[in-house]
């Protein structure tokens, strides 16, 4: 009896942490360490906008970064949005850069997510969960914050509940 218990907890961890399942918009539990790590550099992507252009983050060294990982199918994601684009419509004239990385969604997908909730955020897409992978994302939402120097100040891992949230996370990397 012990010995399968022992089996199903792992096959239960080892589906936790599959990108199919951060699609689908659940949320497990963070079940391995992370590659992207609180006061070292963030790892740097590549990755495509709705319009096909790419947007490196070491592109963005200067400023200070928002990255955001959702999905359209996950209801915590869909919940924060609004907070997210109105810290993104505040901040867009700033030196602040707020991008949101869609997980394994196409981009028509996700731009009629965009139009149908009047969003107007920049989103960048994971096809393959490449990116969330190499950030160790392990449930959805998930959030880093970046200093202008490029190093990983915070991560939250869940949705923000409002917006003054998020702007009390923005302090730790705004200077």
């Amino acid at each position: 009896m012990k010995k399968t218990l022992k089996r199903v907890l792992i096959i239960t961890s080892a589906l936790l942490l599959m990108p199919a399942l951060l699609t689908a918009g659940c949320s497990g539990g963070d079940q391995s360490p992370s590659v992207a790590t609180i006061g070292k550099p963030a790892p740097d992507f590549t990755l495509p906008d709705l319009d096909g252009e790419s947007v490196s983050l070491s592109d963005l060294k200067g400023s200070p970064v928002v990255v955001n990982f959702w999905n359209t199918g996950c209801p915590p994601c869909r919940e924060e949005m609004p907070y997210l684009e109105a810290v993104y419509n505040e901040n867009k004239d700033s030196v602040l850069v707020l991008l949101t990385i869609n997980i394994g969604q196409n981009a028509s997908t996700v731009a009629d997510y965009l139009e149908e909730n009047h969003l107007t955020l920049p989103v960048l897409l994971d096809s393959d969960g490449g990116v969330s992978q190499k950030y160790g994302v392990s449930g959805i939402p998930t959030t880093f914050f970046i200093d202008k120097d490029g190093i990983l100040k915070v991560k939250v891992i869940g949705g923000f509940p409002s917006k003054a949230a998020i702007e009390s996370r923005l302090s730790e990397i705004m200077s």
